[in-house]
This record gives C-alpha cells, sequence and structure tokens, in this order.
C-alpha cells in the first residue's frame, strides 16, 4: 500500500511513477486526496465538538452546584446535541477511511527510478546471459514428445483428473520433479543462509490482500468452501505461490532491529487460475493451473533492500548454473512489472524444443508496500517504528525448470542426460529411452 503521507506530499511524483506503469492509475491520486481531505476536516470537528462537550460538561456541573436546574438541562440538552453530532461525524469518517483505504489498496507500487521505462515485455531490457544453448546433431524433440516418449507426464490422465492444465507426473517424472525440489531447497539451505518453512498451502484473504494479490488479481485465485457449508467460500483460497503465507508470517508484528535481515525459503505447490490466460488448456506444461515451485522471501532493512535484491538474483541463477543450463536475466520495464513490484529481475530458461525463452524465476523488492499491507514493523537502532523492505523471489519454478531440462539433456536416443547435482537424489545419471 502506498504510504498516504507521501501522496499528500508528493501528489505529482506519485503522479508520475503511476503513469509511468502505464494503467492509468494516476487519475485517481485526486480523489484519494480529496476523501483524505474530507476525512481530516470532519475529524477537527470532531476535535473542536468535543471541546465543546468538555466544556459544557463542565458548566452543567457549575450550574447544577448553584441549584440552576433549568438551565442545567438546556446546557444538558446541547451537551446531548453534540454529543449525536459527534457520533454522525464518526460514521462519515468511517465511512470515508474506508472508501479511502479500498481505494489505496488498489493502487500499484510506485516503480523504482532505475526501472526502465516501457509498455511492454518488448521494452524490457536484458541485462546479462550466462551460458550457450544446447547443440544437437538430431532434431530436438519438444517435452511433450520426451514425455510422452520415456512416461514421465501423463498428460490425458492429469486432464481426466482435474481437467486441462493439470499434470499427472509419472515414474522419473514424478522422481526429478521431487529431486528438483529437494535440490533447490538444500542449496537455498546449506549455501545461501536461508531458513527453511513448510507453510499451510491454504490462506485467509487478509494474507492475499497482504501481498497485494487482492484485490487485484482475485479473479485469478482458486476460493476455498468448508464441506457444504456456502458462507465459508472464500475464507480460504488456495496459495498462488508460498510468497503468500510465507512474507506474512510476521504480519502485525514489531520486530527488534537485530531480526534483520529474515530469510525464508519455502516449497510450495501453486494454484492460478488465470482466467483467460492464452494457452491454459493446451498440451504441455508451459502454462498450468498447478505447479511446484521454491520460493524465497526476504524482510531486510530498507537500507539494504536493493543489496539484497542482487543477492536474491544471484542466488536463483546459482540454480541454473549448477545444472548448466543457459539463461538469461532481463529486467522488467514500467509498464511489465507486477502489481506490488518497486523492481524486478525476471531470469528465463532456453527452451531447444520450442525454440524460445521460459521465465522460471521473477525476484522482486516490493520496498514498503506490502509491509504497510501488513502492518509489520520493525525498531530501529534510534528506537522508531519502520516497515521493512520485503522481497520475493523464485528459487526457482517448475514446471518451465522441468521442460528446460529435458530438452537440454536429452539424447539422439530420446533419454536424459541427468545432470550432475541431481544425480545423488535420482541415483542415477540417465533417464533411460
Amino acid at each position: 500500500m502506498l504510504d498516504i503521507k507521501l501522496l499528500r506530499e508528493r501528489p505529482d511524483f506519485v503522479k508520475e511513477r503511476l503513469a509511468s506503469r502505464g494503467a492509468g492509475d494516476e487519475h485517481r491520486v485526486d480523489e484519494v486526496l480529496a476523501l483524505d481531505e474530507s476525512r481530516r476536516e470532519k475529524l477537527g470537528e470532531v476535535e473542536k465538538l468535543k471541546a465543546q462537550r468538555n466544556a459544557a460538561s463542565k458548566e452543567i456541573g457549575a450550574l447544577m452546584a448553584q441549584k440552576k436546574a433549568a438551565e442545567a438541562e438546556t446546557r444538558k440538552a446541547e451537551v446531548r446535541a453534540i454529543g449525536d453530532r459527534i457520533a454522525a461525524l464518526d460514521r462519515e469518517v468511517s465511512e470515508i477511511e474506508t472508501r479511502r483505504e479500498t481505494l489505496l489498496l488498489q493502487f500499484p507500487n510506485l516503480p523504482h527510478a532505475t526501472v526502465a521505462l516501457g509498455r511492454t515485455a518488448e521494452d524490457n531490457p536484458v541485462i546479462r546471459t550466462w551460458g550457450e544453448p544446447a547443440r544437437f546433431e538430431f532434431t530436438p524433440r519438444s517435452h511433450i514428445e520426451l514425455c510422452e516418449k520415456l512416461r514421465l507426464v501423463d498428460f490425458a490422465r492429469g486432464a481426466k483428473l482435474a481437467g486441462s492444465g493439470f499434470l499427472l507426473y509419472t515414474g522419473w517424472g514424478a522422481r526429478l520433479e521431487r529431486a528438483l525440489i529437494q535440490f533447490l531447497l538444500d542449496l537455498h539451505v546449506r549455501e545461501h543462509g536461508y531458513i527453511e518453512v513448510s507453510p499451510p498451502f491454504l490462506v485467509g484473504q487478509h494474507c492475499m490482500v497482504g501481498v497485494g494479490q487482492f484485490p487485484k488479481f482475485v479473479d485469478q485465485a482458486y476460493a476455498v468452501r468448508e464441506g457444504a457449508d456456502d458462507s465459508t467460500l472464500g475464507k480460504l483460497y488456495l496459495v498462488p505461490t508460498a510468497e503468500a503465507p510465507v512474507a506474512n508470517i510476521h504480519r502485525e508484528e514489531l520486530l527488534a532491529a537485530d531480526q534483520l535481515p529474515i530469510r525464508y525459503v519455502a516449497y510450495s505447490p501453486c494454484f492460478r487460475a488465470e482466467a483467460g490466460a492464452a494457452g491454459v488448456g493446451t498440451r504441455g506444461m508451459i502454462r498450468v493451473h498447478q505447479f511446484d515451485k521454491v520460493e524465497l522471501i526476504k524482510l531486510v532493512r530498507p537500507e539494504d533492500g536493493y543489496d539484497e535484491l542482487e543477492k536474491m538474483v544471484a542466488n536463483a541463477e546459482r540454480v541454473l548454473q549448477l545444472l548448466g543450463l543457459h539463461y538469461r536475466v532481463i529486467g522488467l520495464c514500467t509498464g511489465d512489472m507486477g502489481f506490488a513490484s518497486a523492481k524486478t529481475y525476471d531470469i528465463e530458461l532456453w527452451s531447444p524444443g520450442q525454440g524460445g525463452w521460459l521465465e522460471v524465476s521473477s525476484c522482486s523488492n516490493c520496498e514498503d508496500f506490502q509491509a504497510r499491507r501488513m502492518n509489520v514493523r520493525f525498531k530501529d537502532a534510534e528506537g522508531h517504528n519502520r516497515f521493512p523492505h520485503i522481497l520475493n523471489g523464485s528459487g526457482t519454478a517448475l514446471a518451465r525448470l522441468f521442460v528446460a531440462l529435458l530438452e537440454t539433456y536429452q539424447q539422439a536416443d530420446g533419454s536424459v542426460v541427468i545432470p550432475d547435482p541431481l544425480r545423488p537424489y535420482l541415483g542415477a545419471t540417465m533417464i533411460p529411452s
């Protein structure tokens, strides 16, 4: 959530930064400020009325002491009228606050000054690339062909179980998926210093609001109903990413300065309805409704936020370097960034079978945007309560990592070589044809 003080003090700056996203949100700033001004005026009136009521109450006491009962009753009637006006104003203030907060929750974060200006993914600058694309002396197969030949994923039966966009891993496919998850968790805990947590895979609406999923992306969420009780529908939601529960772990808490930085890593399945998303319903693993992901979360001091972002990106890159996969890092432009992000890097893997790039990681600094929504603060060395920067990143996501790995390490006979770091987890060097 944006700081209302920033809107009051630097409205033109806020409008300019919002305009850089290209979504038109800058046009609603004046509406929020008008509500804010009305709220402040009514609060001022309430304070004046309370002062009048206090003075009148004292006067009533004096009149009663002087046995001027009639005058005292007149003043009591005036006090009751003042009380009624205060109550009415309090209701108006509450309604205005609700409207103001509802609008503020709809504003995206402000892009950092270093984010490239642009409208679409075509405007995203490439920051760096690593490795070389795999070269083949045969026509490489797509992941769909490999999965079907090696019986790694049963697309038809997955769809039979849950509909299009859901996968049934089988045999070596199930083992490879499990090995990748374990490898990612071990790497981030042992080499990168993250604390592993295993969160619930269902969260309350407040957690979705906290990370900025709601109200913006409510149409992409899977709401849960408890049994046959329709009144519970939407009380809980399947997680779209482990960010939703993990970033909220310290909501409504005041942390000590020496608790920061906090670095968590968590595995979860991810559920995304993605209403109207292109590609859902087609065969394959590129865009699905359920996939696995290992998520990285950091809570850090604001002055460390962007150094920690670079470290998080490096942590995600290390995964791909160890697996020997060709990738590139891009910076998302202002028009292509996520709702809650102030700055984002995406990491894309080269997919030989697709002949294109696949996003497997998105690392963002949300600055204090999410912290305000969750009301998580820390007490700094001077004793001031401040909002930390909250960062999130994929470390990394599957199934696209699964896709790129299969397509990169495929052999002419259809078998797949297992990269060295995964061999201890699978107890094999190759998935046989």
